[in-house]
C-alpha cells in the first residue's frame, strides 16, 4: 500500500447507492477538547491568512467512524457517525506541525488517534466517460492543498447548505438530509470543477472511505460516477470554464483499462492522496479486470 493513503472502509462490490447509507450526527462525534489546542488553531489560521488571504473558514462534517451492516441484513448497509468541525480547525490540527503528537495523545487519552483532530470529511469521484476514460484534474498553484498535483474531482459536503442563514447545529440537521448532501455534493463538485451538466452524470455509488496520511489521516468518501459524455465532449466543457475553473490548471484522461495498474506508472507519483484513495477503492470495489 502507498504510505500516503490508507483504506478505512470498502463498500460491498459495486458500491452503495444513497438509499443504503445512513448518518448519525451527534456532538459526541466532534473533535475532543485538549487544553491549548484552540489557541494554536487560532495562531495557525491567522498566519495562513497573511500569506493566503483568499482562504475562508466554513463548517464541515467530521467523520468519527463508520460501520458496515452484516451481509444480507435488512435496511441501510452503512452507518456513518458524524460530528461538526471547520476548515479552520482542519488547518490547525490535521495540517499542524503538532499533528503527529496530537495523534499520539489521542491514543493515550481515548484509544483513538483521530480524537483531537478536526478530520473534515471530504468527497471525491472516480469519474468515467462514455468512451471509458477516467477524468483527472491538475490542481492549480493557488489551492491550499497539494498545488500542482493531480487529483480526482472532489471537495466537501457542506453543512451550511442544509441550513442557509443559520449556524449549523447537530439538532437541526436530520441524518437523511446529511446523506443527501453527502451524495449530491460530489455531483456538485464535478459540475463546478469540470463544468459538466448535472444531467450527464449518474447517481453516485459510494466505493468506500480512504484516509489521507499526508494530512494526519483526514478521511474522504470516494464515489464512482458515470458520465454520458465522451472524453472529447468532457474536455470541451472543461475548457469553456466553470465556477471553480481557477482550482485546476488542466484536465487529464486515463483509459479505464489502465487504471488497475496505474500504481506502476509515472502518473501515480503525481497523484494527490485523495486521488490515490479513489483509484484504489475503484479497483477493489468497482474495478474491471485488467
Amino acid at each position: 500500500m502507498d504510505p500516503e493513503v490508507s483504506l478505512m472502509l470498502l463498500c460491498p462490490p459495486g458500491g452503495l447507492p444513497r438509499e443504503q447509507v445512513e448518518v448519525e450526527l451527534s456532538p459526541a462525534y466532534d473533535r475532543r477538547f485538549l487544553p491549548g489546542v484552540d489557541k494554536t488553531i487560532t495562531a495557525i489560521w491567522e498566519t495562513r491568512l497573511q500569506s493566503q488571504p483568499w482562504l475562508f473558514d466554513a463548517p464541515k462534517f467530521r467523520l468519527h467512524s463508520a460501520t458496515l451492516a452484516p451481509i444480507d441484513s435488512p435496511g441501510p448497509q452503512l452507518l456513518l457517525r458524524l460530528g461538526l468541525t471547520s476548515y479552520r480547525d482542519f488547518l490547525g490540527t490535521n495540517w499542524a506541525s503538532s499533528a503527529s503528537w496530537l495523534r499520539q495523545q489521542g491514543v493515550a487519552d481515548w484509544g483513538d488517534k483521530q480524537a483531537y483532530l478536526a478530520d473534515p470529511l471530504g468527497v471525491g469521484a472516480a469519474l468515467a466517460t462514455a468512451d471509458e476514460f477516467l477524468v483527472l484534474l491538475r490542481r492549480s498553484g493557488q489551492v491550499a492543498e497539494a498545488p500542482g498535483r493531480v487529483d480526482v474531482p472532489g471537495g466537501h459536503p457542506e453543512p451550511q447548505v442544509l441550513c442557509p442563514g443559520e449556524a449549523p447545529q447537530h439538532k437541526i440537521l436530520p441524518g437523511e438530509l446529511v446523506v443527501r448532501e453527502l451524495f449530491s455534493s460530489v455531483l456538485q463538485e464535478i459540475c463546478d470543477e469540470v463544468n459538466l451538466p448535472l444531467l450527464t452524470l449518474s447517481q453516485p455509488l459510494l466505493l468506500g472511505i480512504a484516509r489521507n496520511e499526508t494530512s494526519a489521516g483526514r478521511a474522504s468518501a470516494e464515489f464512482f460516477v458515470q458520465c454520458s459524455l465522451t472524453s472529447e465532449e468532457v474536455r470541451s466543457y472543461y475548457l469553456s470554464g466553470g465556477p471553480e475553473a481557477h482550482e485546476s490548471a488542466g484536465i487529464i484522461f486515463v483509459e479505464m483499462q489502465r487504471v488497475q495498474r496505474l500504481q506502476e506508472t509515472e502518473l501515480w507519483t503525481e497523484l494527490c492522496s485523495s486521488a490515490k484513495g479513489a483509484i484504489l477503492l475503484y479497483n477493489q470495489v468497482h474495478g474491471r479486470p485488467a
